[in-house]
């Protein structure tokens, strides 16, 4: 999705690319891997083939980052995830855009630990025009099971959570809610209608990517009969990433036939 600015400063949709990748395995071989939201480049090259650049550090196949190499055999998926912080966005957005003209940009990079007992993930993002990138923090603690969304965050907001983002805006601007009680009431809302039985700690992998694409689609098709331009569109990307099979592609786009890759 391509942005720019409108008269007023809000940010206008130009252009829809439905076949962006947004999912990547960070070093072939072991269960650790990264999905992004928000921009689709930084300058002229696409997020995808940055994270490539960056998977060759990780590999050791860049022989001016061979401090980057991740030994198998012992790395944190932290350790991971701040590397990929520092490359792209200290290395990369920081010198392509400037304030206020920064668009918003995140990733999650989530998978396990060379001595892990569950699944980690980690997130981090900047806001839309500007404002410092933000330290690497974990989703959840590792004993907990959830999802998470972001991007275009609506439908799943309603869907789960029971009450839209635009929630905060109605309690301040239309009801009049002073700030010190909004993130109370918000959070009694929350608590009383979050469905937290979605997911259970040992739910089979099967279920647990069904409900991804379940929570993709609802979005897709929400997107597509609301009023403005489709963002969320196109084939459906999916990679699971377990302790024992590692990162594993459940369905990913070519931009060539099945037949040249069986």
């Amino acid at each position: 999705v391509g942005q720019g600015p409108q008269p007023d400063d809000e940010p206008q949709v130009f252009n829809v690319y439905n076949n962006a990748n947004k999912i990547f395995n960070l070093r072939k071989g072991l269960p650790i891997g990264a999905i992004t939201f928000g921009a689709g480049s930084i300058g002229r090259a696409s997020i995808s083939t940055l994270v490539k650049d960056l998977r060759r550090r990780f590999a050791g196949d860049d022989p001016v980052h061979l401090d980057w190499t991740i030994s198998p055999a012992s790395y944190s998926v932290a350790d991971v995830a701040e590397r990929f912080r520092q490359f792209i966005f200290e290395e990369h957005y920081r010198e392509n855009f400037s304030p206020p003209n920064e668009p918003a940009l995140g990733f999650v990079v989530a998978g396990y630990s060379s001595d892990g007992v569950y699944g980690e993930e980690y997130s981090v993002q900047t806001p839309a025009g500007g404002g410092a990138c933000e330290e690497i923090k974990p989703v959840r603690e590792g004993d907990e099971c959830g999802i998470s969304w972001s991007g275009q965050p609506e439908a799943i907001s309603r869907l789960v959570e029971g009450v839209s983002p635009g929630m905060l805006r109605v309690l301040k601007e239309n009801l009049g809610v002073p700030d010190e009680e909004v993130s109370t009431i918000l959070d009694v809302m929350k608590g009383q209608l979050t469905v937290t039985d979605m997911t259970q700690p040992a739910m089979p992998i099967q279920d647990a990517v069904d409900l991804a694409e379940f929570l993709v689609n609802v979005t897709i098709n929400y997107v597509r009969f609301c009023n403005g331009a489709p963002t969320v569109g196109g084939p459906i990307e999916v990679a699971a990433i377990t302790k024992h099979e590692g990162f594993k592609w459940v369905r990913r786009k070519y931009y060539y036939t099945e037949a040249l890759n069986p």
